[in-house]
């Protein structure tokens, strides 16, 4: 009796609730469970702080908290997918919000015009420098990026000692305290409706776009009521932030505080960096070398000229970071910034960045940045004493990092 071909057994994988949820409405499963998490976080929070968390103060504060570390999680995320790290951002961020506030105190007219300009400036071009100067290192010396950021951690940390002796530098120029929030750096009530306006006429050209051009090149596209139902999410959550900053009131008056600045650098950041990562030649090169470095450099693609250029962004971003928080804190202190590398870190891997490359989007590790900051806010609106915040905080990225090897692996 003559044998039987062996039939090929093909198995069709079962996806649970959560995935076919995911697959409807095309969010990545990672990022819609952060959203579930981040919801029960604030949930939880606000019943055991009594209504504290959820009140448009806390609020407007968390805004303020979350954009320094989603500012450098933007660029992190970079950094993390093509297989680095940059353990010097929190040193960076104290060593050049010092040398900014040298400029603007000692060396330039105090309450000029031009002062807040010539200050952000020059902070963001030693950005700039310090992040080709460390890409230089890595890229062209092949000196791991792990051993270059950690010597940069100690010598920029000790070096903004050095530029003040140990001193704290304030008080800041006035319209450079805009940028960082606080009572008058908001944009106020008529200007928050507009922002909301624009956010929300941007919502629906973009999903409009997007699916008209998924169409045009023969890709699947949403069924068109779940499209124009996650466009009503997406108002409804604008309106609804921009409701809450107005019904915050700046101290002792009566008038509305509106959208903070930082948040809205951080909005302008995601933004730009996420067209960067996905539409231009830099980004898609970016992802190709974290997903294979040896095949990249085959396809042509010049690694070391990348590499060198992903750590000037992100020394241009720490520079934005530096600029905000001093401008935030209207000082300068050589302590500024100290472990903020761990929470942007934590923020780009809890937001779905792989430690091991090529996967990641800068949407989720700015959620990440806003779920580490509601973490830490939450712990501190409770009365839990600073060292045990930062165990939690360390679990919570240990975990994440599990969550990641175990999610990669089932792919």
């Amino acid at each position: 009796m003559a044998d039987r071909p062996l039939r090929a057994a093909t198995t069709t994988p079962r996806m649970n609730p959560l995935q076919r949820f995911s697959a409807v409405i095309g969010i990545d499963t990672h990022l819609l469970g952060m959203v579930g998490i981040l919801a029960a976080l604030w949930i939880a929070f606000d019943v055991l702080t009594n209504g504290i968390f959820l009140s448009p103060r806390n609020l407007f504060n968390l805004a303020l908290q979350a954009s320094v570390v989603g500012i450098l999680a933007t660029g992190m995320t970079l950094v993390i997918v093509a297989r680095h790290i940059d353990l010097s951002v929190g040193s960076l961020l104290g060593f050049i919000g010092m040398f900014g506030a040298i400029v603007q105190v000692d060396m330039l007219p105090v309450g000029a015009w031009y002062t807040w300009i010539v200050t952000c400036l020059l902070m963001l071009v030693l950005g700039a420098l310090i992040g080709a100067l460390q890409g230089w290192w890595i890229a062209y010396r092949g000196v791991p990026a792990f051993v270059v950021t950690l010597g940069g951690l100690l010598i920029f940390r000790n070096g903004a000692w050095q530029l003040s002796e140990g001193k704290t530098i304030s008080p800041l120029d006035e319209t450079y305290r805009l940028i960082g929030g606080g009572i008058e750096g908001t944009i106020g009530e008529f200007w928050r409706w507009v922002t909301g306006a624009i956010a929300i006429a941007g919502i629906i050209w973009l999903s409009l776009r997007t699916r008209k051009k998924r169409q045009r090149y023969g890709f699947s596209v949403k069924p068109l009521a779940v499209e124009w139902a996650l466009i009503a999410v997406w108002i409804a959550l604008v309106v609804a932030f921009v409701q809450t900053m107005n019904t915050y009131h700046r101290p002792r008056t009566e008038i509305p505080s509106g959208i903070p600045i930082p948040f809205l650098i951080l909005l302008l950041v995601a933004l730009g960096m996420t067209v960067v990562a996905k539409s231009t030649k830099f980004g898609r090169y970016v992802y190709a070398i974290g997903g294979r470095p040896e095949s990249a450099e085959l396809a042509g693609v010049d690694v070391k000229r990348i590499t060198r250029f992903i750590f000037v962004v992100m020394g241009t971003l720490s520079a934005l970071g530096a600029i905000v928080i001093t401008a935030r804190l209207n000082a300068a202190a050589s302590v500024t910034g100290t472990m903020t590398e761990l929470n942007v870190i934590a923020a780009a891997v809890i937001g779905g960045v792989s430690l091991t490359g090529g996967t990641g989007a800068v949407f989720g590790a700015v959620l990440g940045a806003v779920f580490i900051q509601s973490l830490e806010n939450g712990m501190i609106l409770l009365g839990i004493p600073t060292p045990t915040q930062r165990i939690v905080v360390g679990v919570v990225l240990i975990l994440a990092v599990w969550v990641d090897v175990v999610y990669q692996r089932r792919r």
